[in-house]
């Protein structure tokens, strides 16, 4: 064999070899995807297999900010990251946003993909979705874990409720409306520094960018408010679902600086197996800042 042919198979070889280690890598990145779920189109990220993890994101946010700990998951379970209804690439003209019929839309999703039993994760107000999937259709939840900030109509929830975010609660409709657009990022930029120890910190200015791409299209700010405004219904709906107490695993994670031991006291309302972490010099946004503390935390919970 000559010299430059022996060369250049090793040199194809050596790219061949370089292909197959990337491979496992590649294979973690998630697919995106769409399916009709109670009458809504949702979009959702999906990758891996095993059993299946169903990760919900909340406000100011989209399934985006699972994309880290699906890395993770992925390589031993089945993870469908859905856009909920209003945020994302998900229908943004919906009317209902109590987060029971959001719960419901999750469901719809699971029977539609065939999930059968799942382990769901819930951050901000998706963890009050998760809440209600949990309540209302335990026979399918073999575990869940909340992620930081609280359950209404559960315990002393209106000490949170009516704290210091007491405007943003209650700021909906045709004037915060007009007042966001063409500002949104103005306006998140509330929830990204201050809610975090450390506003350095905090969502990374990347996903700051992204995320205001995503809420600044039509009807998706109103969606947003309208997850608000649903706060008093789902008092309601979460003190009669809170009745019945879960009797699955469940792990609460919260921050330090943020909801603290407040939602871990609630969740003990709710579930009689529950696991509360204060996650330390965290504020609100625990995927981002302390994913060292909380991904291996998720991932051994999920994993078991």
């Amino acid at each position: 064999m000559k010299l430059d042919t022996l060369k250049r198979w090793l040199s194809s070889l050596a790219c061949l070899a370089a292909l197959l280690l990337c491979m496992p890598a590649l294979a973690q990145e998630p697919a995106s995807r769409f399916a009709q779920a109670n009458g809504v189109r949702l979009h959702y990220l999906e990758a891996g297999q095993g059993s299946t993890v169903v990760l919900l994101h909340g406000y100011t946010q989209n399934s985006h900010m699972w994309r880290p700990l699906i890395k993770q998951l992925a390589k031993n379970h089945r993870v469908i990251a859905p856009d909920l209804r209003g945020f994302g690439a998900s229908s943004l003209d919906q009317s209902n946003y109590t987060k029971a019929v959001m719960a419901d839309d999750v469901h719809a999703l699971a029977e539609a993909l065939k999930l059968g039993k799942v382990r769901i994760v819930g951050h901000d107000i998706g963890l009050m979705v998760a809440y209600a999937y949990a309540a209302k259709f335990p026979q399918d939840v073999d575990r869940i874990a909340l992620m930081d900030a609280f359950l209404p109509g559960i315990g002393n929830w209106k000490d949170v409720w009516l704290l210091r975010d007491l405007w943003h609660f209650h700021f909906y409709g045709k004037t915060p409306l007009a007042l966001v657009s063409g500002r949104e990022r103005i306006y998140f930029e509330h929830f990204w520094n201050d809610f975090a120890a450390d506003p350095q910190h905090s969502v990374p200015e990347a996903d700051r960018r992204l995320y205001t791409a995503a809420y600044a299209k039509p009807n998706a700010m109103r969606a947003g408010f309208e997850v608000f405004r649903a706060f008093e219904q789902d008092a309601v709906d979460f003190a009669a679902l809170g009745k019945t107490a879960l009797p699955m695993p469940m792990l609460v994670l919260t921050g330090e600086k943020a909801s603290g031991e407040f939602l871990i006291q609630q969740a003990r309302l709710v579930a009689t197996n529950v696991t509360g972490v204060v996650v330390k010099g965290s504020g609100h946004w625990l995927m981002e800042e302390a994913p060292d503390q909380v991904i291996p935390a998720l991932v051994k919970f999920l994993g078991d």
